[in-house]
């Protein structure tokens, strides 16, 4: 091939770097050219390039800019094989266009058909679909617009399509993607959320030296709430009636029981919070390092006198467990309340009191047993690690709280959703970027996007079969499908709506076709 020497100056500018550029998108022309060079070194016929043994490559795919009249984004190249021996190349070409609304630059689906029979000589074709849906959105709370990170989609597959854009078919195969970031402050369980991150900022305080202290949750200080709660306790050992507001003073104060109504049927505050586990929601109003040593001397001299006789649940090896238990004997052992001592204390109680939560949850509504859930509260593994998997246990609680509100699952599906869930989180660290997987039936999720647009939906039409298939797909979807167009050419991609209306969804309309050459 020849060329001239200011067509290899155009080459070298295409290469070279440019600011904060990716990889170089190329002219239709020179992907061309690359790819027929592809082509003949592979190609066994060519025996005056005097190649001594044939080697075959791996399939090639190379970026183009799109300033051709088609806009190719893509051109590829992939060896047919028939054993160790090379018999041809399939070519791929994509192209994309838009964004639109204008529906008119759609594709028919018999055009498409017919195109792809005449290309390919082929007499009967079939048809595959697939639609992506937002869910999540569609099932949004109010409008209430909250920066999140959570999507939940769902993927729709079915054989036989009839016309562009169709809704699926109920007997279509569908999977559902959850990917969704704790913290929402819409979410049922937004306030044991809250109450998590105090568990958080305490271990981190525990690790590094410097705790953050969050902002005081009550009116009263930590201090007086503990002081009330032990002149309580001191009161009702005397044998003395508590006044004012029964309900009130029995009641067990906690954050957790700021539950939505919608929620409150599958999850709710405990009944059964021990000594330690009330200590903590009182505790989690403590704004400074000095306050918390002030309420744990409190708590000790309560202790020691024999003033309270706390009843404390059988399992726990928290320090202030064993001084209550110590205490039952009349002697508790000298505890300094220095250095890192306090933090741990408080740690470990919230780490108890949240564990019997979670596990709450789990057991109560049939989802896990205890054996399964051994995993996320054992106690023979460090502190640091206990918290991270108790992070884990409130992802999970926010995934299927999530389902239970927005999308109205019932047990038949969220007890497969909890066993991915958990099989997923014994083995990997937190991430709540990770897209949790789940089969399901259409029907269970249609009345969420049959009126909705679909984020992606695309044909898939192909023919004949093995290494002489042919496929043509044409797809429309809401997102660039390639990264390298949008900012190096977004003169393409300049169509605004229709009659100047914003309510249409705008679509980028993508579209890939294969060839074949044998070279036997």
């Amino acid at each position: 091939m020849e060329e001239s020497k200011m067509d290899d100056a155009v080459y070298v500018s295409e290469l070279l770097p440019k600011e904060s550029s990716g990889p170089v998108a190329l002219s239709v022309r020179r992907a061309k050219q690359l790819i027929s060079l592809y082509t003949m070194v592979q190609n066994p016929n060519m025996t005056h390039l005097k190649i001594s043994e044939l080697v075959v490559l791996p399939p090639l795919w190379i970026r183009c800019d799109g300033s051709d009249p088609e806009h190719t984004c893509w051109l590829g190249a992939e060896p047919l094989k028939a054993g160790n021996k090379i018999t041809g190349i399939n070519f791929y070409m994509v192209t994309c266009d838009g964004p639109t609304a204008d529906k008119t630059h759609f594709a028919k689906l018999e055009e498409l058909k017919m195109a792809h029979k005449k290309k390919h000589h082929s007499s009967i074709v079939m048809t595959k679909g697939f639609a992506q849906y937002e869910l999540i959105r569609a099932a949004a709370i109010e409008d209430t617009i909250v920066e999140s990170e959570s999507n939940i989609s769902v993927d729709i597959t079915w054989n036989t399509v009839d016309k562009v854009l169709e809704t699926p078919p109920l007997i279509s195969a569908a999977m559902l993607n959850i990917a969704l970031e704790s913290g929402d402050p819409r979410s049922p369980v937004y306030e044991l959320y809250r109450e998590l991150q105090f568990l958080l900022a305490l271990a981190e305080g525990l690790k590094t030296g410097v705790t953050e202290w969050p902002e005081p949750l009550e009116s009263e200080s930590a201090v007086e709430l503990v002081r009330e709660f032990l002149m309580d306790l001191k009161k009702k050992l005397d044998g003395y009636c508590v006044s004012g507001n029964k309900n009130e003073t029995e009641k067990i104060k906690c954050d957790t029981a700021a539950v939505d109504s919608s929620i409150k049927s599958i999850f709710s505050e405990r009944g059964d919070l021990d000594f330690a586990e009330q200590l903590w929601c009182k505790m989690r109003s403590v704004s400074s390092y000095q306050e918390l040593i002030e309420c744990f001397t409190l708590i000790i001299k309560s202790l020691e006198h024999g003033e309270i006789q706390p009843w404390i649940h059988q399992g726990s090896s928290s320090l202030l467990s064993k001084l209550i238990q110590q205490s039952y004997h009349g002697k508790i052992e000298v505890i300094s309340l220095s250095g890192i001592t306090p933090i741990q204390m408080l740690l470990e109680i919230g780490l108890d009191k949240m564990k019997k939560d979670y596990v709450s949850f789990f057991i109560g509504q049939e989802l896990a047993t205890l054996t399964y859930l051994d995993y996320f509260i054992s106690t023979s593994v460090d502190l640091q690690e206990q918290v991270h998997r108790v992070q884990k246990l409130h992802h999970m609680l926010e995934i299927m709280v999530s389902c239970t509100v927005l999308l109205q699952f019932k047990h038949e599906n969220l007890f497969p959703l909890t066993q991915i869930c958990m099989k997923y989180y014994k083995e990997n660290p937190l991430n709540e970027k990770h897209v949790f997987q789940l089969p399901i039936r259409p029907a269970l999720v249609k009345k969420f996007y049959q009126n909705d647009h679909p984020e992606i939906w695309k044909v898939d039409i192909s023919s004949a079969h093995g290494q002489k298939e042919a496929k043509t797909t044409w797809q429309v979807s809401t997102n660039p499908p390639v990264e390298h167009m949008t900012s190096n050419n977004t003169g393409l991609f300049s169509d605004s709506t229709v009659n100047g209306s914003s309510e249409e969804r705008m679509y980028f309309i993508t579209m890939a076709q294969c060839s074949q050459v044998h070279f036997t």
